[in-house]
């Protein structure tokens, strides 16, 4: 009696973990799967792009379903904002109207969409749900999705990006043209200096350099109207 007592008391403790591990080998098999940020951030005004990813076992077929929905920050009320069978059917009405674009790809497992003029009044969570018959059971993440405004230092730092990438580059090759230039005249007085004469070829070198001079003189002509608008040529 002891011994089929610890036996029962046995099979009832396995219960629970058998039924773990069933669980875990249903969402391990999900025939559908679907991925989306956890967060994202985006500033007022600029463009954001929700990104919404998913696996299926089955082929992409017309009868495949995208639906995203939208819950304010503020409020617990779930609103349709996008659908998407063959064709795209974006929300016309509400705040979203003529704001969201599709800019996914069903045959490459992209369910993604667009904000265009994003507001704070937009901070909320958005769900991404798939379904591509028979697969249909499937996780729904969501996306918490965070608007705010640009601040000075970050369109600080986005001009200064900017001019690095414009400017630095442009400054690299007028100094390697200014060394070029000053080692080619000082061999040529040098060379004079010893009473050398100058052979056809260096004479044909002479002119290049000429030209390259007053290329380098309209090159500066153009980075100084580039700096002053009001920058007149005086030459």
């Amino acid at each position: 009696m002891q011994l089929s007592g610890a036996a029962g008391s046995r099979s009832r403790a396995l219960f629970p973990l058998l039924g773990a591990l069933f669980f875990q080998g249903v969402y391990i098999v999900l025939p559908l799967e679907i991925k989306t940020d956890a967060y994202v951030r985006g500033y007022v005004g600029e463009e954001i792009k929700l990104k919404c990813t998913f696996t299926s076992t089955s082929d992409v077929t017309d009868k495949l379903t995208i639906d995203w929905t939208y819950r304010s920050a503020s409020s617990s009320r779930i609103e349709s904002i996008f659908h998407y069978q063959s064709f795209t059917y974006p929300t016309t009405s509400g705040r979203f109207r003529d704001r969201i674009s599709w800019v996914g790809n069903v045959y490459k497992g992209d369910a993604s969409i667009s904000i265009s003029n994003p507001t704070m009044k937009d901070n909320g969570t958005f769900s991404c749900a798939v379904k591509n018959p028979p697969d249909v059971h499937h996780n729904i993440p969501a996306t918490e999705l965070t608007v705010t405004e640009r601040s000075f230092g970050t369109m600080l730092s986005s001009v200064a990006l900017l001019s690095i990438l414009v400017f630095i580059p442009s400054a690299v090759v007028v100094v390697l043209l200014l060394v070029r230039m000053g080692r080619k005249s000082a061999g040529l007085k040098k060379r004079s200096k010893s009473g050398y004469k100058k052979s056809s070829i260096e004479v044909s070198d002479d002119t290049d350099q000429e030209e390259g001079e007053n290329c380098m003189g309209r090159l500066c002509v153009r980075c100084a109207e580039c700096l002053d608008p009001d920058y007149e040529d005086t030459y």
